[in-house]
């Protein structure tokens, strides 16, 4: 009997939006992905700062790292950088499938790049206090 975990896994990453992509790809990315998310039981949270993408994913483990390879192969991406990975006790975003805001603050997610691991997880959540989240 193969023995299928129930174990939350999340992943944050940064990436940059690619330097030919226009602007109006991340109003399609965030629709298609709050469908595609759904139908997957992912949740979570995509931040954009005008040029920069922050996300957090939450799921089985299967499923999220499935939707990160898709995430890495996007053209509309270059620069990915996985900042923290691994097992979530709770889901953070349970109300929605993609929460999506704009942060108007130009360094925030250029600083939360050069982070890793704990500090990065702790500089996102301190982040989320701060936004105004779009369901």
């Amino acid at each position: 009997m193969i023995k299928i975990s129930t174990t939350l896994y999340e992943v944050l990453y940064v990436s940059t939006l690619a330097p030919e992509a226009p602007l109006s790809v991340v109003k399609d990315i965030a629709v298609r992905a709050r469908l595609s998310n759904a139908a997957r039981d992912i949740t979570g949270l995509l931040i954009f700062d005008g040029m920069r993408f922050c996300q957090q994913l939450e799921g089985g483990q299967k499923q999220v790292l499935a939707l990160l390879e898709r995430i890495r192969q996007d053209t509309r991406h270059i620069n990915l950088q996985i900042l923290h990975h691994g097992e979530l006790a709770v889901r953070r975003f349970k109300r929605f499938s993609l929460g999506y805001c704009v942060v108007d603050e130009d360094d925030v997610l250029e600083r939360m790049e050069q982070m890793d691991g704990q500090p990065a997880l702790d500089a996102f959540e301190g982040l989320l206090s701060r936004l105004d989240l779009e369901s």
